[in-house]
């Protein structure tokens, strides 16, 4: 039998690849270099191009038919940013926790689920690793990707646990069944450039834009649901694209983002957007780019592994929950139920990104619980 792998001394090497998005920096020859002894058919391919590409991409499977459990993942991690108190791409263990760009969000959980499978000798049905190299990216080439692959070759697993950190106080207490969808909008107001002293020849856009922000702030999408929380708008910049005191602009731009939940589509919220600032300042123009729809995987027996399996190795009772950023459940959802659990989430994306030890083998410990009993019925 192959020897089992420790997910803290995995998680170590996938965090000391700089593996920035796009970039792989080698992490994924690490990923493979395990599971290659463990059974698994590894396969790689890259996708898309310059400047959001290329992007790698991993599909691992091991054992053969029903039913077909898959974890889905990223390797790619946000920069890290300045004022670490050491390298954010050089593992440190210090009181009891691993340090390093990625400990949390989310090489961690794909180490930990690595050292699941090598728990698990002998084993019904099938297990795939879905691993892309783009989900803090723009995300164009990553999962998309790797669902065309599967698809190519007529592979469909029938759930999918991904391993995004969604605990909030302690490991287990959060799961989510699902996200809410989230647009971008750039919403332009145009102008006539001129000198501040002479207003009556320029026509100043950033008034109109006001108008344009107080009407679209003013709007209220719903209330929420029994699974979800109310959609919400926030405007997230503005850019007059003048930095001297005495230009009244050309033009003026507000950039918006839109949290809407299963009630709503991201197309809609963009023909409301339009016609919104349409009203309050004619002429306006709006782009817009969808990053998900909403969704939500409805109870079922997916739940209840991941339930059971934490209650079993931690006595707690995890909170299902739709809150939070989206993920790659997203795009995940078309092929079959999803939902994610990991880590803390503390930590993500913050200067000392840290997970604790204990916690990653816990983890460890639960999805080999998840796995089995996800297979069990093909026995």
């Amino acid at each position: 039998m192959t020897r089992a792998i420790d997910p803290v001394d995995l998680a170590a090497r996938l965090i000391a690849c700089p593996s920035i998005t796009p970039r792989s920096a080698g992490v994924f020859d690490v990923l493979e270099d395990a599971l290659i002894p463990l059974g698994f058919e590894v396969h790689r391919f890259l996708a898309g191009t310059e400047p959001e590409g290329p992007v790698e991409n991993m599909v691992a499977i091991r054992g053969s038919g029903a039913p077909h459990f898959a974890f889905a993942g990223h390797l790619d991690v946000v920069p890290p940013g300045e004022g670490w108190r050491s390298d954010p791409f050089t593992p440190e263990i210090k009181d009891g926790l691993l340090y390093g760009r990625g400990a949390v969000d989310m090489k961690s959980g794909v180490a930990a689920f690595v050292a699941a499978c090598s728990e698990l000798a002998d084993h019904p049905g099938t297990i795939s690793l879905l691993i892309t190299g783009d989900e803090e990216g723009p995300a164009l080439y990553g999962t998309v990707s790797i669902m065309a692959w599967l698809a190519e070759r007529n592979i469909k697993p029938d759930m999918i646990v991904i391993g995004e950190p969604t605990s909030e106080i302690r490991l287990g207490d959060v799961v989510k069944i699902g996200r809410r969808g989230t647009v971008n909008m750039w919403v332009t107001v145009p102008g006539v450039q001129g000198h501040v002293a002479y207003p009556h020849r320029a026509d100043n856009p950033v008034p109109k834009l006001a108008r344009v922000i107080a009407a679209l702030d003013a709007l209220h999408f719903d209330h929420g649901t029994d699974a979800f929380q109310a959609s919400n708008l926030e405007i997230t910049a503005l850019e007059t694209g003048s930095r001297a005191t005495n230009i009244i602009p050309g033009s003026a731009t507000a950039q918006l983002n839109i949290r809407f939940n299963d009630l709503h589509r991201g197309a809609e919220m963009i023909a409301l957007v339009r016609k919104t600032a349409e009203a309050a300042a004619p002429g306006t123009t709006v782009e817009a780019k969808i990053s998900g729809e909403a969704f939500l995987t409805p109870p079922g027996p997916l739940y209840q592994l991941v339930t059971d399996a934490i209650r079993a190795e931690t006595g707690i009772e995890p909170r299902l929950s739709t809150s939070g950023g989206t993920s790659d459940g997203r795009f995940l959802i078309a092929l079959c139920p999803v939902v994610d659990f990991g880590l803390l989430n503390a930590t993500m994306h913050k200067l000392d990104e840290a997970a604790a030890v204990d916690d990653i083998r816990a983890l460890a410990r639960i999805y080999a619980r998840i796995v089995e009993a996800a297979l069990a019925s093909a026995g």
